[in-house]
């Protein structure tokens, strides 16, 4: 695929590229430090996939989604998960109007281009299986009829990776929905006196009115055509299966990553080459998006966990030993 491609929007490859890449730099402006983030949500959105983000409170996970939508263009809505939340209010249900004696569908927060499910974990797991057909049908259904999400739609959801009291862990079988899992960062001390300092200068993280629209859901229709298209050599091809293969033979996990995660991990180091300015895939674009993708795909021994193994220190072995395509 040549550089020059023009997608049937109108829009060159390179100038939805740029727009993309932009990204960074307009959410900087309300986040500081989170670049790697940006770039994988917005992997994420090239590959109509959706984004698990752990993390401790008060590391702007939620205002680095809205800023996002905002230099994106997108629509957003935010659900608060709570253990009293039921499927109706994230899908929407059925009201009855005493006007026209019939019931009609009452749209909920779902319909939306971003959505926010903040602290997922915290919601049963009935509610939180309402997301389930959302993320894997693009649609919702009620009482027989389907109502169509919005293009794109990419749920990003949201957990505390040290309090699981009163929590209702995400089962194997909704992990696997997300294409991604990605890690928010504490700060660096650098980075950390920057953003108080522009909270000493009176930055208020409610008023985004300073992020500009850098890209829009054209740029995102000619992203994912040409990452479509992307060639992927056989090599690294075999060499992506021989990565899921080993996390399944790897005597730290019960659970290794399964064809799903194949494919997932063929589609975002795809995203992640075009993004980089590259036609094709390398090996190091796979080693680069293997933790992300696989990370909430396998799961720990009890022994291992007890012997202080982590998921992705399993991934980095594996990638270790796997031998690597030249």
């Amino acid at each position: 695929m040549s550089d020059e491609t023009v997608i049937d929007t109108g829009l060159s490859v390179p100038d939805a590229r740029r727009s993309l890449a932009a990204l960074r730099g307009e959410v900087a402006k309300a986040v500081v430090g989170q670049d790697a983030v940006v770039t994988g949500l917005v992997i994420a959105l090239l590959c109509k996939g959706h984004v698990l983000l752990e993390g401790v409170p008060g590391v702007a996970k939620t205002l680095l989604v809205r800023t996002l939508a905002q230099a994106l263009d997108l629509d957003f809505k935010r659900v608060q998960f709570t253990p009293d939340l039921m499927p109706g209010d994230v899908t929407g249900s059925l009201i009855y109007d005493t006007k026209s004696a019939e019931f009609e569908f009452r749209r909920g927060p779902v319909f939306t281009n971003l959505l926010l499910a903040d602290e997922i974990n915290r919601t049963p797991p009935k509610t939180q299986a309402s997301l389930l057909e959302a993320m894997e049908e693009r649609q919702v259904t009620v009482d027989g009829t389907p109502f169509a999400l919005p293009d794109p739609f990419v749920v990003c959801a949201t957990q505390n990776p040290i309090e699981y009291e009163g929590t209702y862990p995400l089962p194997e079988a909704q992990l696997d929905r997300f294409l991604l899992k990605l890690t928010v960062p504490l700060p660096t001390r650098d980075e950390e006196i920057g953003v108080v300092q522009r909270h000493a200068t009176g930055f208020d993280p409610r008023d985004l009115s300073e992020i500009n629209p850098v890209a829009g859901a054209v740029d995102l229709d000619a992203g994912r055509e040409a990452v479509r298209s992307l060639h992927v050599d056989q090599k690294v091809v075999a060499y992506i299966v021989d990565l899921c293969r080993a996390t399944r033979e790897s005597s730290s996990l019960q659970l290794g990553a399964s064809p799903r995660g194949a494919t997932a991990l063929l589609n975002t180091s795809r995203a992640w080459a075009w993004l980089s300015g590259r036609d094709y895939v390398t090996p190091d674009d796979v080693k680069a998006l293997a933790r992300p993708t696989l990370r909430h795909r396998i799961q720990l021994r009890p022994e291992a966990e007890l012997e202080g193994a982590t998921a992705d220190g399993v991934l980095e072995g594996v990638l270790t030993t796997v031998p690597t395509p030249r």
